[in-house]
């Protein structure tokens, strides 16, 4: 189910008070945060948002085509590594 659009759309206040902060002095910097579930809004264009994935940060550069979108879509939480990779031992066994 989505969100009202009563409401608005949710993004935490710490980040969305730092980004402001940001804009009106100017400056470019990167900011850190846990926040996956914050929507990107206008106010977030050109910044990069270094976003928790469960063990480090992944910075995401902030774009016109991502607003509308959460925060942790831009930041897998699982690394794909292949299906049994092919090591030196499983090739000389056959």
């Amino acid at each position: 189910m989505t969100r009202s659009l009563k409401k608005g759309p949710f993004v935490m206040l710490s980040l969305l008070k730092k980004v402001e902060e940001m804009n009106a002095k100017r400056e470019k910097k990167v900011v850190k945060t846990w926040s996956r579930g914050s929507t990107i809004v206008p106010s977030m264009l050109g910044h990069t948002i270094a976003v928790h994935d469960g063990r480090k940060h992944v910075p995401v550069y902030i774009t016109e085509d991502m607003v509308g979108h959460k925060l942790g879509e831009f930041a897998p939480t699982r690394t794909f590594r292949g299906h049994g990779a092919h090591t030196e031992r499983s090739t000389a066994l056959k």
